[in-house]
């Protein structure tokens, strides 16, 4: 089964467990290394074959459009990051819309494609910001890959569905793509990417992913970021919960990731859930 592969291309300085000791009027101040971590994934990728969703932060866009457009040459989808990697419940309606908007429109100039998928900061369409799905619907996107049927402090709804579900927003359809999770004692575990993937020992993604496939006939939907593939990044001072999170088995990233590349077979989110895409979509609840 064909499964999933998606990079949130952000820098490790963009991320939400920083945020309140990282300004982004402070970005930058700190070392950019978001350009070289990221073409060390297109290589990889070139190595074991597969094409990937590549989620592209409008910020990171507006510094590196060469990047952007060295990830479109080499046969990646490119998707939107959103603009400021500020969480989507931090910000009003009209705040979001500009910002999805501005974000967008940088990624298509550089490419000059439309872009169809979306993925939010931190995954934080919850059900205090499913508001944000009718704004993408009425922006143009065809599918978003934002809601965790997990309980997180930070995201999740988890009483969502976890596959994928067509929604109607007004007078659109969206696709909604959850991130994967295993349904073990009544409870949604998070498998399959991030730090998800750098805690757990490779046994248990394999497993998931293999459950997932053969038992379930679903595909994973793997993720990461180029920062993970980086153990020698700058640190930054911050609480123990967020340093855990961050740079725990940034070492053992890599390697992990060739596992999966080498045991299970991937491609973009446009050719996994092709035929969901292209048929009309059907009224469902959002949560």
């Amino acid at each position: 089964m064909l499964n999933a592969l998606t990079i949130d291309v952000e820098d490790y300085y963009h991320v939400s467990a920083f945020e309140s000791v990282v300004r982004p009027d402070s970005w930058n101040q700190f070392e950019s290394r978001v350009e070289n971590n990221t073409l060390r994934i297109l290589d990889l990728l070139d190595e074991y074959g597969p094409r990937a969703t590549f989620f592209i932060l409008g910020y990171v866009a507006e510094r590196h459009p060469g990047l952007i457009q060295a990830i479109q040459q080499r046969g990646h989808e490119i998707a939107s990051h959103g603009y400021s990697h500020r969480r989507i419940y931090m910000q009003t309606p009209e705040q979001f819309c500009a910002e999805t908007r501005k974000a967008k429109k940088i990624v298509e100039d550089i490419i000059g494609q439309v872009v169809l998928g979306y993925r939010a900061a931190s995954y934080s369409i919850t059900e205090k910001s499913l508001w944000a799905l009718d704004i993408l619907a009425e922006e143009g996107f065809c599918y978003d890959s934002s809601i965790f049927p997990v309980r997180h402090d930070l995201y999740g709804i988890p009483g969502h569905q976890r596959f994928a579900c067509a929604i109607e927003r007004g007078n659109r359809g969206l696709l909604e793509i959850p991130l994967s999770t295993i349904r073990i004692g009544g409870m949604n575990l998070p498998v399959a990417g991030g730090g998800y993937l750098r805690l757990f020992p490779y046994a248990l993604t394999r497993w998931a992913v293999s459950r997932l496939n053969q038992w379930e006939r679903q595909p994973a939907v793997v993720y990461f970021h180029p920062w993970e593939i980086d153990p020698e990044q700058p640190r930054i001072k911050s609480g123990w919960i967020s340093r855990l999170r961050h740079y725990t088995n940034l070492r053992g990233m890599e390697e992990k990731l060739r596992k999966l590349l080498s045991g299970f077979s991937f491609g973009p989110i446009r050719e996994v859930f092709a035929s969901a895409l292209d048929r009309p979509r059907i009224k469902v609840n959002a949560a």
